[in-house]
């Protein structure tokens, strides 16, 4: 009897586990039909139990929205305070940002990148505001259906709940170690792989919630002013340049001479001295 009890246990395993991948390999297939997927969210029974409302309901197609701006700006710490006040008032936030420095001195610029979130709803709107607020040089736009591997998802995470909920009750019913400890290595395995599936349907869905824009800010590189001609300077400014340069030669003169002044003692003297002896001994 206990023999008999552990083989019917063991077989309605066995069918559980091939009812799972057979069902996981349909709705595989019929994750690939394209056009034929059912609408966000919908299980895949639904096909066969259509009303008369849904056949008549178109599908909708879900989305994931990106955009990209490349813009010259003025001034990229106030382009940058403006766009991220203006997301934040649309109820996106910032993502990444980084900004770098070229140049140096009188030709020093600042450049950076900014990656927005933006809700899906107010894409349009705020890509065309980013865009207003510098000289754009390049943008575009995306969009990637996601409508197949969504309803993938679903088709997925159904089949493997059912098969949770039918291994749960068999875990209860199970009397044997051998059979308890083979039920719940099974129902683990299914619920590692549900979570897992949940994560990438989270993952979607947060994707197709926010849309995100990167943005590409660049100051232009600043150009040295070219020097005046000599004669372009006015009459006051002359003067009193020439009375600066005739400040700078005289305190040069002053220090040289300092400098000199040891030396001439030193070797002049000397110099001095032979040349008068010179002298009395000719005469």
């Amino acid at each position: 009897m206990v023999v008999r009890k552990r083989l019917v246990i063991v077989c309605v395993v066995v069918l559980v586990v091939l009812a799972g991948c057979s069902a996981s390999d349909l709705a595989s297939r019929d994750g690939d039909a394209g056009d034929s997927q059912p609408e966000r969210g919908a299980a895949p029974e639904a096909e066969q139990d259509q009303s008369s409302d849904s056949s008549d309901a178109p599908a909708q197609r879900v989305v994931i929205r990106n955009g990209t701006v490349h813009s010259r700006v003025s001034d990229f710490d106030a382009a940058r305070e403006n766009l991220t006040e203006m997301v934040r008032d649309r109820g996106g936030y910032v993502t990444d940002s980084n900004e770098y420095t070229s140049g140096s001195n009188e030709t020093r610029h600042t450049s950076g990148r900014l990656v927005y979130r933006v809700p899906a709803e107010n894409f349009t709107s705020t890509f065309e505001e980013i865009k207003r607020e510098g000289r754009v040089t390049r943008s575009h736009t995306n969009t990637t259906d996601v409508t197949d591997q969504i309803a993938d998802l679903d088709a997925r995470l159904k089949n493997l709940r059912a098969q949770r909920d039918r291994l749960r009750t068999l875990y209860e019913q199970a009397n044997e170690t051998e059979d308890v400890l083979a039920v719940g290595e099974r129902l683990s395995s299914v619920q590692g792989e549900i979570e897992r599936l949940e994560a990438r349907r989270q993952a979607l869905d947060n994707r197709v919630s926010y849309a995100t824009i990167t943005v590409e800010l660049t100051e232009p590189t600043p150009t040295k002013d070219a020097p005046s001609a000599w004669y372009e300077t006015g009459v006051l400014a002359a003067f009193l340049e020439s009375v600066s340069g005739v400040v700078v030669v005289a305190r040069a003169v002053v220090v040289g001479t300092a400098y000199v002044l040891p030396y001439l003692v030193v070797f002049g003297l000397p110099l001095v001295g032979l040349g008068v002896l010179f002298r009395r001994w000719r005469d």
